[in-house]
């Protein structure tokens, strides 16, 4: 009871950023989310986990308004963006930054001009300020700078991420909405991605809400995790929440065959060296 109230008492402490209440969304007679809570807090990296199919990237993009939801509400950086008039829906809208899946980076336009257009869209910059602010994304995410004139097909799947990645941080936002980053990339490409993610948020002091399946990105650099289970967050908390959560699919997930290896070398990794 004890450890319960300093964990609540710590949450009050910190300011959220996204304050999701009571969000039921589905489609046709198919509920998806029904009546789902979550807290993301300022500065933390909240893995957003769940099995295939339950929704996960459904509250993502509810929470973008890119899908519609049937109740509840839904602040983003102490907004309302249902009661918001216009110049603050705009000033909210430039505050978030999203990575996709699959980087959804647009196929005509060179990686300069894929970060270039969220500047278009919102800020009146001359094209000679964008073109620096470009370069700096470029090289904030890794990549050389060679890469801003080339097109999507001619990049590899992480030069594709982190060309995305950039594009999310064109006008410098709070949030940043990442949806299974490290899909599709090889182990130490996953692991390199994870860091710079971990890097830019302490460098930046950014707020960042990753949907994901790799239990390598939940080990290594999320601060908490969130469960989605039976359309609602099951359990929320840290790896040894979940560690001790009983509930069957939670601990076949966090104590499977694959999140073994990982167990074991964190909890060694916490061991001090044999003299």
């Amino acid at each position: 009871m004890q450890q319960t109230a300093e964990k609540a008492s710590e949450r009050e402490d910190r300011q959220v950023v996204l304050s999701v209440r009571d969000v039921t969304v589905g489609f046709g007679s198919n509920i998806v989310l029904d009546h789902l809570n979550l807290d993301i807090y300022r500065g933390e990296i909240l893995g957003f986990v769940g099995a295939s199919g339950t929704g996960k990237s459904v509250l993502m993009r509810t929470v973008l308004r890119l899908l519609p939801r049937r109740s509840g509400r839904i602040e983003i950086l102490g907004t309302d963006y249902d009661e918001a008039d216009e110049m603050q829906r705009m000033e909210l809208d430039t505050r978030l930054g999203v990575l996709f899946q699959h980087g959804a980076l647009f196929s005509s336009l060179t990686v300069k001009e894929n970060i270039q257009l969220p500047m278009r869209e919102y800020l009146d910059l001359p094209q000679s300020l964008m073109d620096e602010l470009a370069f700096l994304k470029i090289e904030m995410v890794g990549l050389a700078p060679d890469a801003a004139d080339k097109y999507p097909s001619e990049l590899s799947g992480g030069m594709i991420k982190r060309a995305a990645l950039a594009r999310a941080l064109a006008l410098d936002p709070d949030l940043v909405f990442l949806d299974e980053p490290t899909s599709g990339l090889d182990p130490i490409g996953a692991a390199e991605f994870d860091m710079l993610i971990a890097r830019l948020r302490d460098t930046l002091g950014l707020t960042v809400y990753m949907v994901t399946h790799d239990l390598d990105s939940l080990f290594s650099v999320c601060d908490r995790i969130a469960v989605l289970g039976q359309k609602r967050v099951l359990v929320e908390g840290t790896l040894n929440d979940m560690l001790s959560f009983d509930d069957p699919w939670v601990q076949a997930y966090f104590r499977g065959k694959r999140a073994r290896s990982v167990v074991t070398t964190d909890e060694d990794a916490a061991q001090p060296a044999e003299k």
